[in-house]
């Protein structure tokens, strides 16, 4: 019937288990699998009470690592102390037994990819509630010390009481020096969401993440990555020397995910700027300009 509320779409449906999959992990019972990225698989697992969990595996060639391990065990620990308001809840972690592991609440709800690869674009109030649910995670994330470094839509959960940001809180940057940086850079960020800096092995801070923002708003708002498709070396090269594509991002956002998007990173605001500036309409708090150094008079250079 026009005009209707489609129904919500199902998400996170577990997968029965394969053979060499574990069967328990710690006090958790391993139940189905829900996914598998480039730092582990993530099983549906029960808590002793019950409770539906989401278990992170890290892949075993990570996990023979100990310099992995170690920052593995402080993020974890970080993490633990995020606040819950738009993020699924890390709830436990064993980073030193035999399978390292990660324990987070169960969202129920599809990821924003699934969402718009179904229904389209979002409309503009369930965007403007993205948008601050987005920012309002990252300002949690960051005040814990953790920088997300792969916010893509896959990483967006859309459950029934809102936004939630997960996959936060595991050691995915390494010393480019390292073999261990050689062996797995490749599976770290996703091409379409990653910085400059990312690409181009500069200083990881947390502005990275507000590049993905930007990046997040902008296939929500279009269906569309903002550096299009294709092979990966043009969508990097993108990312590096043009402009995000903002076409059908409007309004108040559009000037917040372009100045999000900056290249710079120290030109980009922080979440809780964007977040306030989201709640208060749409302007950003104004930046000290720099005091530019006197030039030299000309007659006294000419004189040295």
């Amino acid at each position: 019937m026009t005009g209707t509320t489609p129904p919500p779409l199902s998400g996170n449906t577990a997968r029965p288990l394969q053979l060499e999959d574990p069967r328990r992990l710690g006090n958790y019972q391993v139940i189905g699998r829900l996914g598998q990225g480039g730092m582990g698989t993530v099983f549906l697992g029960r808590a002793p009470d019950g409770t539906a969990v989401a278990i992170k595996v890290i892949r075993p060639e990570l996990a023979q690592r100990p310099e992995f391990r170690a920052r593995f065990a402080r993020e974890a620990e970080s993490a633990r102390r995020v606040r819950r308001f738009t993020t699924a809840a890390v709830l436990d972690a064993d980073p030193h037994g035999p399978q390292p592991y990660l324990v987070t609440e169960f969202v129920e709800g599809p990821t924003l990819s699934r969402h718009v690869s179904v229904r389209g674009p979002m409309r503009p109030a369930d965007l403007e509630q993205l948008a601050v649910s987005v920012t309002t995670a990252l300002s949690a994330i960051h005040a814990a010390g953790i920088v997300h470094r792969d916010l893509t839509p896959g990483n967006v959960l859309l459950s029934p009481v809102g936004p939630k940001v997960i996959d936060f809180g595991l050691a995915r940057e390494f010393n480019a020096d390292t073999e261990l940086s050689r062996n797995v850079r490749q599976a770290i960020g996703t091409p379409g969401y990653m910085s400059p800096e990312q690409i181009l092995d500069s200083p990881i801070t947390s502005a990275v993440d507000i590049f993905s923002w930007g990046a997040v708003m902008v296939f929500a708002a279009t269906g569309q990555p903002p550096f299009g498709t294709g092979r990966m070396e043009a969508i990097l090269y993108r990312i590096i020397n043009e402009p995000p594509r903002l076409d059908g991002v409007s309004g108040e956002l559009r000037g917040l995910v372009e100045v999000a998007m900056a290249k710079d990173p120290g030109a980009r605001p922080s979440a809780e700027e964007l977040r306030t500036a989201l709640i208060g309409g749409g302007a950003l708090p104004a930046r000290p300009v720099p005091v530019a150094t006197p030039a030299e008079p000309a007659e006294t250079a000419a004189a040295q």
